[in-house]
């Protein structure tokens, strides 16, 4: 069974040696979906004396700072739009096990499944149930069945914990209704109980306290979610328990639900210090619960806020955290055809992370999610710029995440079931598997995953060409990130480093042929053209010609 990340290693001293230096003239093509210049092979003790010299000719010191070792790219799947094995116009879990070879196919490594719990809402964000599985999506066997297929296939299952909330529907709240003598009172936060004004905002100025019998509830996000109270100590156990139930079945990890709203934020308290460590301390409580089932449990968090707030939780908790400000800067880069130096500003927050984890972090990029507007509506239905943007976003560290129906291009802008619509499988919207709970209503001309499938030069085979190539390459896998200046404000560079392998990674992110010369370092060093993600890419006398729209990897 495939695991996702080991608790304690340092990526310095755990990386084999295995990637082959191919030569300067290579060029890949566009009509294959894995490079002839990616395969590998062991080098010889003579390459390995190169690459120290390449190291300390290019001044590797970003690229080097420890972090934990990536697993390769996740898929986050809404069930109930991805795929429908019983005609009821719902995904269920069976049709993601009739789709784990697609999946396969396309590189992938891991699922991220959204709430599968029971829940009286159409997303699954309130649950009323911790240890079931919601009718709509299918039964705990489908779900089992699901888990072996995936484990089969050596990939690995995360699902959607959500412990800041449950539903208002969760028997808990019910009984906590009933009046304060109730022994599921304290489970809720009630303003009168605890001596708090309900007139209080919540950290962006929301409703925060919902009227309940003439008493006010906490419920952050909504008043149909009403907030745990996690100063209870029953209310710590019960949610560990559950997490416990999940791994013990094969479960690998959490996709953690707000996870810095734990312990609430007000307005008046969103940066106090206390706040901040109840929230740390949870979860390294919770690190160590799940640790006892499974110590390699991947835990990845919803910490939607500055690198500086995120920090704290990548110690000895959380293993990554969501890179939200990444994912503005490289829709923005591409957008705009022009460098962001996404390099520097990696390497800094990198640094910070490693200090706060002691080496062990590791990064959670992603171009969008179920809660923002999709990638495709965000450039305009540019295809280009799509396959830009995914060629960056998978050659960058950590582990890629990757939202269902990004590789064909699926559109959608808010409100949230924009951005949830039926998987296009098919342009047939009644062909098997294919969900109708909603319309698909921003996706009436997106080219079906059956159609891309058959044309090489779709947006699907450019992510399964880059993801391929990522999965080959030790030093796109597992290595830092140091920037790099082109010298056109049209191409972004980058390194990607370990101590044993070193790539110089370039995207041209304009509509006409660039020629860069590179750094005298980088033109000493770099003299292999590894990868290209189409024909026409030329490294010659320290100049790489990079056509249009294009990604190109450079190696010793």
């Amino acid at each position: 069974m495939f695991k996702s990340k080991p608790i304690v290693r340092f990526l310095l001293t755990t990386l084999a040696i295995t990637t082959m230096l191919f030569a300067s003239s290579c060029q890949s093509s566009s009509n294959t979906s894995t490079s002839a210049a990616s395969k590998s092979t062991a080098p010889s003790p003579q390459v390995e004396a190169t690459l120290s010299d390449v190291n300390k000719t290019l001044q590797l010191t970003d690229a080097l700072t420890p972090m934990g070792p990536s697993s390769g790219v996740y898929y986050e799947i809404f069930v109930r739009s991805f795929y429908d094995t019983n005609k009821d116009g719902i995904g269920d879990l069976n049709g993601i096990t009739a789709k784990l070879d697609y999946l396969q196919d396309l590189g992938v490594k891991h699922l991220w499944l959204m709430p599968i719990n029971p829940s009286p809402s159409y997303h699954g964000y309130d649950v009323t149930d911790y240890y079931s599985i919601n009718p709509d999506y299918g039964t705990m066997e489908d779900f089992k069945r699901l888990l072996t297929e995936v484990h089969k296939r050596d990939m690995s299952l995360v699902m959607d914990l959500v412990v800041n909330h449950t539903s208002s529907e969760h028997p808990w709240f019910t009984q906590s209704m009933k009046g304060i003598d109730h022994p599921k009172r304290n489970w809720y936060m009630w303003a009168e109980d605890l001596k708090l004004d309900p007139a209080t905002r919540g950290a962006w100025g929301q409703q925060a306290w919902h009227q309940k019998n003439g008493q006010h509830y906490l419920g952050i996000f909504w008043e149909g979610m009403p907030d745990l109270h996690m100063d209870n100590p029953d209310v710590r156990a019960e949610i560990k328990k559950a997490a416990q139930f999940w791994l013990k079945l094969g479960v690998d990890g959490f996709r953690l639900d707000a996870a810095k709203h734990v312990y609430e934020d007000f307005q008046n308290t969103s940066q106090d210090p206390a706040v901040v460590k109840s929230n740390q301390l949870w979860w390294q409580e919770f690190r160590k619960a799940v640790n006892e089932v499974q110590p390699d449990t991947y835990l990845v968090g919803e910490v939607w806020d500055s690198p500086a707030v995120i920090g704290p939780y990548l110690n000895e908790a959380l293993n990554s955290a969501f890179n939200f400000d990444l994912s503005k800067r490289l829709i923005s880069m591409v957008a705009d055809e022009k460098d962001a130096d996404v390099g520097a500003m990696l390497s800094r927050i990198y640094t910070y992370y490693s200090k706060q984890s002691n080496g062990q972090f590791v990064d959670a990029p992603f171009l969008s999610n179920h809660d923002g507007n999709r990638v495709m509506s965000e450039l305009g239905s540019n295809v280009n710029h799509a396959k830009m943007a995914a060629s960056v976003l998978l050659t960058l560290p950590g582990n890629p995440f990757i939202y269902y129906g990004e590789e064909i291009g699926m559109l959608g802008m808010k409100p949230d079931e924009r951005l949830r619509e039926p998987m296009q499988w098919s342009m047939d919207a009644k062909a098997d598997g294919m969900t109708s709970w909603e319309p698909a209503a921003s996706n009436e001309k997106t080219v079906s995953a059956e159609q891309q499938m058959q044309d090489p030069l779709s947006l699907w085979h450019h992510y399964k060409k880059l993801i391929t190539y990522r999965n080959s390459d030790k030093a796109l896998q597992n290595g830092g990130i140091q920037s790099y200046t082109s010298g056109q404000d049209k191409v972004a560079g980058y390194i990607r480093a370990t101590k044993d392998e070193v790539r110089l990674v370039l995207h041209n992110l304009s509509s006409t042929k660039q020629e860069v010369k590179l750094q005298s370092g980088a033109a000493d060093t770099m003299k292999s053209l590894v990868f290209s993600s189409i024909d026409g890419a030329v490294l010659a006398n320290g100049t790489c010609t990079i056509p249009p729209y294009s990604t190109v990897v450079l190696g010793p």
